[in-house]
């Protein structure tokens, strides 16, 4: 008998299902503003907004249209928007979680700046080495040819050659590290100086 009961609710589920599909209308208005009802969207019809109604014609409901090129892109601003500020939140509850004050902060920077500061003295010095080394190779290869003027010069040896090659690679390799210390440095002080900028704003200090 139970199992009579559950399969009697089962058809009377089903059936209320059925029911509710073949009760589901919709509402829309076309371009000449006139308001049309039906069970089924007519294919012109498609992309207008609409709405599904019940048997008592109340909304219960609504689907979107088809978004224009301008919606879409006010959508994608919008979300720009919001992204960029839950990033600049986040900025904030780490700055603020990071730093007591610009003084912290300040001293923080300062670490970082000797630190580039320190890798930029260390490779001034070996560069200077380097050059050194450089006049000295110039000088003997200047017996050999390509480099000498003398049209009897021998050609210059292969481990000369190879060392003038080395060398010169490892100067500029240098030099572009020396570049790159000095341009960190730059974005250090650049970035503390708006972290410090706006941990003031943050806390609402005021600058003398």
């Amino acid at each position: 008998m139970r199992k009579g009961l559950y399969f009697g609710l089962a058809a009377l589920l089903a059936s209320f299902a059925v029911h509710a599909d073949e009760t589901r209308y919709y509402r829309w208005v076309d371009a000449d503003g006139i308001v049309h009802y039906g069970d089924s969207i007519p294919a012109e019809y498609a992309e207008l907004p609409k709405q599904i109604v019940n048997d008592y014609g109340v909304t219960v409901n609504n689907l979107a249209g088809k978004k224009s090129d301008e919606e879409i892109e006010a959508e994608r601003r919008e979300a720009e928007v919001r992204v960029a500020q839950e990033l600049q939140q986040r900025a904030d509850q780490a700055l603020l979680a990071t730093y007591l004050s610009v003084e912290e902060i300040l001293m923080h920077r300062d670490r970082r700046v000797e630190l580039f500061q320190a890798q930029s003295r260390v490779t001034e010095l070996y560069l200077s080495n380097l050059n050194r080394r450089l006049d000295t190779l110039r000088e003997d290869a200047a017996n050999y040819k390509p480099y000498s003027e003398d049209s009897e010069a021998p050609m210059i040896p292969a481990e000369l050659a190879e060392d003038l090659r080395q060398t010169r690679e490892t100067i500029e390799r240098h030099q572009n590290n020396l570049k790159k210390y000095r341009a960190d440095e730059e974005q250090i002080v650049t970035r503390f100086a708006g972290d410090i900028s706006r941990f003031k704003i943050l806390k609402g200090i005021e600058d003398n």
